[in-house]
């Protein structure tokens, strides 16, 4: 009989007490946040998926993460109106379905349902996708650098202000980063082993990640460039003589084209089921003969697939905003700044002590591999997925929120698994070093665990102390510091100074009102007389980048949700547009996208008066055929 070992039950235990840790954190913060920006649409659209097995709502994003979010709400009995013009008027893609989705989803969340309740029953599945997450990097990182490896990575990964923002929420991010880490290692495992059980997990992984989020994509080229890696360095087990390693490469291309083919399969039939009843009209150019129509329902799933990609293509150029300054699109910059303001000062000391002793171990060639020899191939199947896609978000012009970079997020946190056993390595001929190491990084993780609990339950405005102090609305904007979660926050504000009626220039969307009584959406370019006198609040991400209200900063003004969102109480005599103290002239204003029209106040007057909606997407039709519509990239 085999006995356990006891060593490594108490290391699982103590994995699974971190998780734990992570649960309750990420889990008690969702619980106290109002509906995020794309959850409006998210899911809205997951629900109709399983309701009616139409796809018509948010195309712009694969299904999977709505499908796994909204089953238990729908298993809970959750209540849609399909009889709504929203759903109804949605028909077309664009621009009918893209404004439709927003009106169709805060009605169900806020009006046909609870939404405390809505946001809770889709959320829980998330987060436990999300611990399912750690629980990988855990196994993964005790398989490439032990015991202390595995719960080092996982530490990091815990206590990660990104994972605790975004893991909970309706969104395709924690998504895309599990199933993305599956496929690099199922991967990895059938290149080692070509056989079929391993082509199955490997196609099974992709194909869920393609379902997943669109950037998926990125892998193929990771597969790409590790398959041409094996030419000019060999791998373990990789065969010396040319007509061996032939032989060995037409192997593993096989094996990784029948993956990609079962992934294909597995995304044609997700598409294909729950597009069943959803319009093909889009395909009339076919022909409308009743004989097509079996035709145009088995081209509806790439089709579908590939109208989601061309959009997130049309859209990959928005203005970047970063320390105060705006660009009209993404710099190469914009992420290793970010990168270095948000992750956790634990986890950048860790990451500079692995860098500091790779450096010492190049000196002394003698040291062992910290990798098993079992894991080399893996360990440069993820540093190269890593370089991949750090490189394509760095080079993009889709420079919006750091949550676009949980895969390598979470290849970084898996990356610094092996630096326990480089420590130990160094131990018998640099005693004091490897005792320094061991000290730096068991203080480093302690404390970004620290800081994760410390830093409850506000998480996504986040900055640490490389950030000096600086105000959130100067460091970053979008989901950075507020993405309209920080709603309930604003009402006990208001609810403490004993103000009722409220103006509020939000980042949504939707109507504040539904989490914010008597809460009315509001210009902060644009004060009037009732504001005079009265408390106000602007999202973080309004004030300097998405509208021009610096002149707010000079009136007394209160941080909300740690810096999420503004309260600034107005003097009791405004001053004139262009006077001292007073807003911008229209001139010097600003609108969202760079569109000549505030967008928020278009969705809001859709969703208070939904009737309005075909006329509505007739004029929006219009002015888009004639440019009117088109953002203005320009910087500030």
């Amino acid at each position: 009989m085999t006995i356990a070992n006891p060593h490594r039950r108490s290391v699982s235990a103590a994995a699974i007490l971190l998780l734990v840790l992570m649960g309750l954190l990420a889990g008690g913060a969702m619980r106290h946040e109002s509906v995020a920006f794309d959850e409006v649409a998210h899911i809205g659209a997951g629900v109709s998926y399983l309701q009616k097995f139409d796809l018509r709502m948010n195309e712009e994003h694969p299904p999977l993460p709505k499908l796994i979010a909204a089953l238990p709400l729908v298993l809970h009995g959750v209540h849609a109106d399909y009889s709504h013009i929203s759903w109804t008027d949605s028909q077309k893609f664009l621009p009918d379905g893209y404004v439709g989705q927003w009106v169709f989803g805060h009605w169900l969340i806020t009006r046909w349902n609870d939404p405390f309740a809505v946001l809770l029953w889709t959320r829980i599945p998330m987060l436990l996708l999300t611990l399912v997450l750690g629980w990988l990097i855990f196994v993964f990182g005790r398989e490439l650098g032990g015991d202390w490896g595995g719960l080092l990575s996982l530490a990091i990964f815990v206590s990660s202000p990104l994972f605790l923002t975004f893991g909970p929420l309706v969104i395709t991010d924690a998504s895309i980063a599990l199933f993305s880490l599956g496929t690099l290692w199922s991967f990895a495992r059938m290149w080692q082993e070509p056989s079929r059980k391993h082509i199955v997990y490997f196609g099974l992984w992709l194909g869920c990640a393609l379902l997943s989020k669109f950037s998926a994509g990125a892998l193929f080229f990771v597969f790409v460039a590790f398959s041409l890696s094996t030419r000019w360095r060999p791998v373990a087990g990789q065969p010396s003589s040319k007509p061996e390693i032939k032989a060995w490469r037409r192997m593993r291309s096989r094996a990784t084209w029948k993956g990609i083919a079962l992934a294909a399969a597995l995304v044609y039939v997700v598409y294909f089921v729950f597009s069943w009843n959803q319009s093909h009209e889009a395909l009339s150019a076919l022909g409308r003969s009743p004989l097509m129509t079996p035709l145009k329902r088995l081209l509806m799933p790439p089709w579908l697939y590939v109208r989601g990609m061309a959009v997130i293509a049309f859209s990959f150029v928005r203005p970047m905003y970063i320390l105060g300054k705006g660009y009209p699109h993404g710099k190469w910059f914009y992420f290793p700044v970010l990168l270095a303001l948000k992750l956790t000062l634990g986890s950048l000391v860790i990451a500079a002590t692995a860098l500091v002793l790779g450096v010492v171990r190049r000196w002394n060639p003698k040291v062992e591999s910290a990798i098993p020899a079992d894991r080399t191939l893996h360990w440069r199947v993820l540093w190269i997925g890593l370089v991949v896609f750090l490189a394509i978000h760095m080079f993009s012009m889709f420079d919006v929120s750091l949550r676009h970079l949980s895969v390598p997020h979470l290849l970084f946190f898996l990356l610094l698994a092996p630096l326990p056993r480089m420590i130990a390595q160094l131990r018998p001929q640099k005693r004091w070093i490897a005792l320094a190491a061991t000290a730096v990084i068991t203080v480093a993780a302690a404390s970004s665990l620290y800081t994760a609990v410390h830093t409850y339950p506000y998480y996504m405005p986040y900055f640490n102390s490389l950030a000096f102090g600086r105000p959130t609305y100067y460091l970053a904007s979008d989901s950075n510091v507020d993405w309209n979660q920080a709603l309930p926050d604003v009402k006990a504000f208001l609810d403490s100074q004993g103000q009722h009626r409220v103006s509020i220039d939000t980042y949504a969307f939707s109507d504040p009102a539904a989490f914010v009584p008597d809460a009315e959406m509001w210009d902060c370019q644009k004060p009037t007389a009732l504001d005079a006198g009265q408390w106000v609040v602007v999202s973080s991400d309004m004030i300097l980048d998405v509208h021009n209200c610096e002149y707010l900063l000079q009136y007394p003004h209160v941080a909300i949700a740690a810096g999420s969102m503004y309260a600034f109480h107005l003097p009791t005599t405004i001053p004139n547009p262009g006077a001292p103290g007073g807003p911008p002239v229209e001139s010097e204003q600003r609108q969202w996208f760079r569109v000549p029209v505030d967008v928020r106040v278009y969705a809001l007057n859709l969703i208070r008066h939904p009737e309005t909606m075909p006329a509505a997407m007739a004029e929006m039709t219009k002015q888009m055929s004639s440019g009117n519509f088109a953002p203005k990239q320009q910087g500030r």
